[in-house]
């Protein structure tokens, strides 16, 4: 990406339409506004405080599922599955990752239940009813893909190749509600003749002033709008957190619900009983939601996640590496580990032949089988992925950078993040290094994964356990047992136990960072510029910080862009391109370098 002084005069002057300091989502929450601070003097008060912020869910959630667009969404997607057609869920970032893990949760209800011969003939097939899009491909679940998201074009052709048609329905999910990916996948639904949901995190009015291309999405009836705002994130702009959070929620519920009318009017013994569902109503699910909120602010799961805090937050101090092992909720704790990498400024994961790449400071691993089958386990199915050559990227009018050097998104460039059983010294070659076993909900298998986590852990110097639900998994020969005691019912898509590994981790991994002095009371002051979203978000937290109006933040920013490009050791090591220019400005940049920025 170019950081000239040009090109930040062209940023301020032609990408107006990326200034989303007046969104809710990129706004900064009053209640966590001393976040970094209290996290600092007290772990258990910051959590709480975290905590929060997810009260602000369930009266959004109420209002959507009270309102005709979700009325709508339900009725669409139950013909779908009437009419044998397919439903496809797409979106970047946090959004496309939340698009995997509704296609994986639906996948893994089928083929359990054609593994235990439970599916009748008449359903033959339905695993592969859902589909997701997610901008880069499945390469993208792992570590980010820079540029996608800016271009409407690349998500009009991701949702093409993934073979969209009539009759299909496509729910195209951004969290702010501004993402050109996404906005160009409801476009291409309408123009396939598929039923096009536009889903988002901010409301109406406001969006519609800010970002013309989403005015266009919200003035055309024939997409129909799901608004799920909840107010700012606990940390702002992180819509990891809080929107994508009431975002499974909703369309979870959706989906369950389209589900159950679909299997009520089948004829004979194929319905819900046979299958062993139970219908639960839209209207009680925001009030299990609001228990499991209850559940999880108990002393003893708020206590269970502070030490989990502690314990990474030593290790991470000390140079260390945390490897999650875990089977069914794999794909939730791989989801917060890929997203902690931007946010946070850490080593992204690493392909197995990269022997030259910073190990990242926690990765995740299926003790229970090899890579394959453990991403076969996690998605239900094999990978997928995008194999355009340089004239796609050209075509689609795409930054030169992308066309000279196209990236390998192929799907067998994701079976080189090694997350099955296969020894990694590198996990354990470090010191220190912590073995962490999470069971979430009343999985089965215990005995196995136990028997096998053991054979995995010996290699570690520490070995822990993590519990989420009910009762404490019982692998015992470890002194550091963490149980976060929660109720999780049964639903066809494991919704509550999904729900309750989100936002253990999503607090963990946010207070331990926190800790670790990666806040600056609720800003990510670790944020990485990697497209013009980020552009905008930093440039908001430099004039913030910093007391500048925003175009100066933005040059100052593109100029401590360039002066790190020259000497990437001029700070050591700098949190990030916002933070190292706010240090810059305060004078606290080594060497003669605002002379560098002035010469040219």
């Amino acid at each position: 990406m170019d950081w000239t002084p040009q090109a930040a005069q062209q940023f301020l002057d032609h990408e107006r339409q990326f200034r989303l300091g007046c969104l809710l989502t990129e706004q900064s929450h009053p209640k966590t506004r001393w976040l970094s601070q209290t996290l600092a003097q007290d772990i258990q008060a910051g959590i709480r405080l975290l905590q929060s912020v997810d009260r602000d869910i369930p009266p959004a959630a109420r209002r959507a599922m009270a309102g005709p667009a979700f009325g709508q969404l339900v009725s669409q997607l139950e013909q779908a599955l009437r009419a044998g057609r397919r439903i496809f869920f797409t979106g970047c970032g946090a959004t496309g990752r939340l698009a995997i893990l509704l296609e994986a949760s639906w996948r893994r209800l089928w083929g359990g239940l054609a593994a235990r011969s439970a599916l009748p003939e008449c359903l033959a097939g339905m695993g592969d009813r859902v589909v997701s899009v997610m901008a880069g491909g499945d390469f993208a679940l792992i570590r980010s893909v820079e540029g996608f998201e800016d271009f409407a074009g690349f998500g009009r052709r991701q949702l093409r190749e993934a073979g969209v048609a009539a009759g299909d329905v496509v729910v195209a999910v951004t969290e702010g509600g501004e993402t050109s990916f996404v906005i160009g996948a409801a476009w291409q639904a309408l123009e396939s003749g598929a039923d096009a949901f536009f889903v988002f995190n901010n409301p109406s009015e406001p969006l519609a002033q800010a970002v013309a291309r989403s005015a266009e999405v919200l003035a055309e009836p024939r997409i129909t709008k799901l608004d799920l705002h909840t107010g700012p994130m606990a940390v702002a702009g992180s819509t990891r957190m809080q929107a994508t959070t009431i975002e499974l929620l909703v369309l979870a519920t959706a989906m369950e619900e389209a589900m159950a009318g679909f299997l009520e009017a089948l004829p004979g013994q194929a319905g819900l009983e046979r299958l062993g569902m139970v219908r639960q109503p839209p209207e009680d699910r925001v009030e299990a939601f609001e228990r499991l909120l209850d559940e999880l602010e108990s002393p003893a799961s708020v206590s269970a996640m502070a030490r989990q805090v502690g314990l990474e937050e030593d290790l991470y101090r000390r140079g260390g590496l945390v490897t999650y092992f875990a089977d069914g909720c794999l794909l939730d704790i791989l989801t917060d580990t890929t997203e902690r990498s931007p946010t946070f400024a850490l080593p992204p994961f690493a392909p197995c032949d990269d022997a030259l790449a910073r190990p990242s400071w926690a990765f995740v691993k299926n003790p229970t089988c090899p890579t394959p089958q453990a991403w076969q386990r996690m998605l239900g199915r094999m990978p997928r992925g995008l194999g355009w050559a340089a004239e796609v990227y050209e075509r689609l009018g795409a930054p030169g950078h992308l066309a000279a050097s196209p990236p390998d998104l192929r799907a067998a460039q994701v079976l080189k993040f090694r997350v099955g059983c296969e020894d990694d010294p590198g996990r354990h070659g470090a010191s220190p290094n912590l073995a962490l076993a999470v069971r979430a909900g009343g999985q089965p298998g215990d005995a196995d994964f136990a028997a096998r986590f053991a054979a995995s852990a010996t290699a570690f110097q520490k070995a822990a356990v993590l519990s989420i639900g009910p009762a404490a998994t019982e692998i015992s020969i470890y002194p550091v047992q963490l149980h976060v005691p929660c109720r999780l019912s049964a639903t066809p898509l494991d919704l509550w136990t999904h729900l309750a590994a989100k936002l253990v981790f999503n607090t963990v991994s946010t207070a331990t960072m926190g800790r670790l002095g990666r806040l600056a009371g609720n800003w990510m002051i670790y944020v990485q510029p990697g497209n013009k979203k980020l552009i905008d978000r930093g440039t908001r937290l430099v004039a913030e910080l910093a007391g500048l109006d925003y175009d100066q933040a933005c040059r100052e920013l593109f100029a401590t862009i360039r002066l790190l490009q020259r000497d990437p050791a001029a700070f050591g090591r700098a949190p990030s391109p916002a933070a190292a220019t706010i240090q810059r400005l305060a004078g606290d940049w080594p060497g003669r370098a605002d002379e560098a920025v002035e010469s040219e």
